[in-house]
């Protein structure tokens, strides 16, 4: 659509929402917002089918991933033990519920928290390459767990370091914008990137000090990325501070497409730009701590799940943010799937994503061109 095309003028629609601050609805803001960039959005007639379609499949990829590993199970043994209570008895019950279940369960959590992160980042920095490691939480995160490590401290004490690390991360992202005088999304970014350096030579400085018998293989690996030390005291660790962020994303999920606009813009629709994207990227980086805290770093599980979500729902946050929450889940567990049983020794998720996500984007821009140019 162009202005021109729709007869409808740019001032005019701002004059009139002004106009109706205080009445304007969630539905009339989409609209306007939909219109105002200057195209349709591409959105599927039921969104509610893919997203129930999503979390079928994911439940049914979880279940089977459950027969998956260095002892085989059978769907009907693993169905029958999921049933059978008390759980955990015999061997059977014992690889379903104290090894692989919390396994897929945190593998299915950890990519629905990236992908989710992932589209709602893209979203507020109006910038389809960016992914959660751009905001330095990841890379606070990683300078939390590999210190830990490095310590020798207790599982817990590392995870509460991850976290720590990772809301550290962000704080001083927001006081770099403001001591360069600007709040914008090119301030943050650019905070961001500085950074994730600094956290980056952190890393390196504790991988140059650490015991290069026993420790230095441990960091490497966890930086690395597994699910092989899940349990459910993990499971439940993660899963609280992600219900928290991804029901608060979830609550703003419209606001966020009013992000996509330009500030002087969303200001005169009377959004409060600066305290709305302060408040997504505080989840999004509770989101990405907690992930990391448990799983290590996962690289580009937050880039090419949001586009290939936007190829199925449109770019409407409102049916963006679950559709990409149940394709990361989908596509994380497949992953772990695949890392674990490739070969006899377990094959990092870390070098999984990349050497599955690379070609997948490369495909995802060589058909976006051709799109435009058609």
């Amino acid at each position: 659509w162009r202005w021109a095309s729709c007869g409808w003028r740019k001032n005019s629609i701002l004059r009139a929402t002004r106009a109706s601050m205080w009445t304007v609805k969630p539905g009339i803001i989409i609209s306007v917002f939909t219109a105002w960039r200057g195209r349709q959005m591409p959105a599927n007639s039921q969104p509610w089918l893919v997203q129930g379609s999503l979390a079928l499949a994911t439940l049914a990829i979880a279940v089977a991933s459950l027969c998956f590993g260095q002892y085989p199970l059978s769907l009907s043994a693993v169905g029958h033990t999921l049933v059978h209570l008390p759980p955990g008895e015999g061997v059977i019950g014992q690889i379903v519920w104290s090894v692989r279940l919390p396994r897929v369960v945190m593998a299915l959590l950890a990519g629905g928290a990236l992908g989710l992160c992932g589209a709602t980042l893209q979203g507020v920095f109006q910038n389809p390459l960016v992914d959660p490691h751009i905001i330095g939480v990841t890379a606070g995160s990683a300078f939390g767990g590999t210190l830990a490590i490095l310590l020798g401290v207790g599982s817990l004490l590392m995870m509460a370091s991850t976290f720590f690390f990772g809301l550290v991360a962000l704080g001083l992202i927001y006081a770099l914008a403001a001591l360069q005088g600007r709040d914008s999304t090119l301030g943050l970014i650019l905070s961001g990137i500085i950074l994730s350096g600094f956290f980056a030579a952190l890393v390196s400085l504790m991988q140059y000090l650490a015991d290069s018998e026993e420790t230095l293989p441990n960091i490497v690996f966890w930086l690395l990325g597994s699910f092989a030390t899940a349990s459910w005291h993990k499971v439940l660790l993660m899963s609280l501070p992600l219900a928290v962020a991804a029901g608060a994303l979830w609550k703003l999920r419209w606001r966020i497409n009013l992000l996509a606009l330009e500030e002087r813009d969303a200001r005169s629709l009377g959004v409060p730009v600066a305290a709305l994207r302060r408040g997504v990227l505080v989840c999004c980086a509770v989101l990405v701590a907690a992930q990391v805290a448990v799983s290590g770093s996962i690289a580009w599980m937050g880039l090419v799940v949001p586009h290939l979500a936007r190829l199925l729902v449109g770019a409407d946050h409102r049916r963006l943010l679950p559709t990409a929450f149940w394709l990361g889940a989908a596509l994380m567990l497949v992953v772990d799937d695949l890392a674990r049983t490739l070969t006899q020794a377990e094959i990092p998720i870390g070098i999984v994503t990349a050497l599955l996500g690379a070609p997948l984007f490369t495909v995802l821009l060589v058909q976006s061109r051709r799109r435009s140019t058609t």
